[in-house]
């Protein structure tokens, strides 16, 4: 499989794309009962959202890391993901004599990380990681959710079959190459296929 080097790779339909978040039962069981992020968590702090299942399974350790033993599929507007795109900034770019004052001042951050494998391996192409604050944070909750799945069940049978050696594929969410405009994809500094 020829994958570009960055490339988002989601679970998405004509009105949404899928992200992953993982939580302590604190936020995540009012946010499942609401379908929206609702105290105890915090708008006031940068929040990190993963289009890669695989990814967040490498970062959660499969729900088994403290403060993270729940994982929740969120489901998001395509328009509103798309204005967090569009309000983006690289979390490091040293090619770009602005980029200090735009990361300062953007609601968005973004970074590429090695895509992980079903044992967390490194694979050799990125997957991106989309940080949201102030503003973004505000519409993420109360303006692009357009629903929250606890998928917690489906992350330990993922994680009883790699442990046991088994094929665990077909529990795999279904991941496909994300359709960007060229003006989002030059912001982000994704390659184009």
């Amino acid at each position: 499989m020829n994958v570009p080097y960055r490339q988002i790779r989601a679970a998405h339909t004509e009105e949404s794309i899928t992200v992953y978040q993982a939580y302590d039962a604190a936020i995540a069981t009012p946010a499942v009962a609401a379908q929206r992020f609702v105290p105890p968590f915090k708008r006031e702090r940068m929040t990190w959202i993963k289009p890669s299942f695989l990814w967040m399974m490498y970062r959660c350790g499969y729900a088994t890391k403290p403060g993270q033993e729940r994982v929740l599929a969120i489901e998001l507007t395509r328009e509103g993901f798309a204005w967090a795109l569009a309000q983006a900034c690289l979390s490091h770019d040293d090619r770009d004599p602005g980029w200090a004052e735009r990361v300062r001042r953007s609601p968005v951050r973004v970074q590429w990380d090695p895509e992980r494998g079903t044992r967390h391996q490194a694979l050799p192409y990125r997957s991106i990681q989309i940080g949201l604050s102030g503003e973004a944070v505000r519409r993420y909750v109360d303006e692009w959710t357009m629903g929250i799945s606890d998928i917690t069940d489906l992350v330990r049978e993922v994680r009883a079959g790699v442990t046991s050696g088994a094929d665990v594929s077909a529990l795999l969410p279904a991941e496909h190459p994300y359709p960007l405009p060229d003006d989002l994809a030059k912001t982000i500094g994704a390659d184009r296929p």
